[in-house]
């Protein structure tokens, strides 16, 4: 999703709101379609956040976003890249996780020299 659609706040935090007893850990799976909708909200605000082309951040099977300024990524393997779960992200972008330690416990890969996100997480906090 490009990074130039703004995103509604109160949009975004009803998306990510509505599934805060399941990061919880106190409610059911999402419906996919909940759970998608959140994942591409919140990536897209990041984008919003964090201008540029130089980190490419995937969350499958929902949505991938370029974002952070820098070198600008054309072709092939992108050098900086990030890659988690839908879970492991909406946990990332409501500060339920820290970035640190979702990289140390091997629940996010990010490869790369500018591969850290955690200047801009949390997104929101619910």
């Amino acid at each position: 999703m490009p990074a130039s659609r703004s995103v509604d706040p109160a949009e975004l935090r009803a998306a990510v709101g509505a599934l805060t007893p399941w990061l919880a850990g106190d409610g059911p799976e999402p419906a996919r379609p909940e759970l998608a909708k959140a994942v591409r909200l919140s990536l897209r605000t990041l984008a919003a956040d964090a201008p540029g082309r130089s980190v490419e951040v995937r969350v499958p099977p929902f949505a991938a976003v370029q974002c952070v300024a820098g070198p600008r990524h054309t072709r092939g393997t992108p050098p900086n890249v990030v890659e988690t779960d839908p879970r492991t992200w909406l946990e990332l972008a409501t500060g339920r996780l820290d970035w640190a330690a979702a990289v140390d416990g091997g629940r996010v890969s990010a490869s790369g020299s500018r591969a850290d996100l955690a200047r801009w997480l949390p997104i929101l906090r619910v």
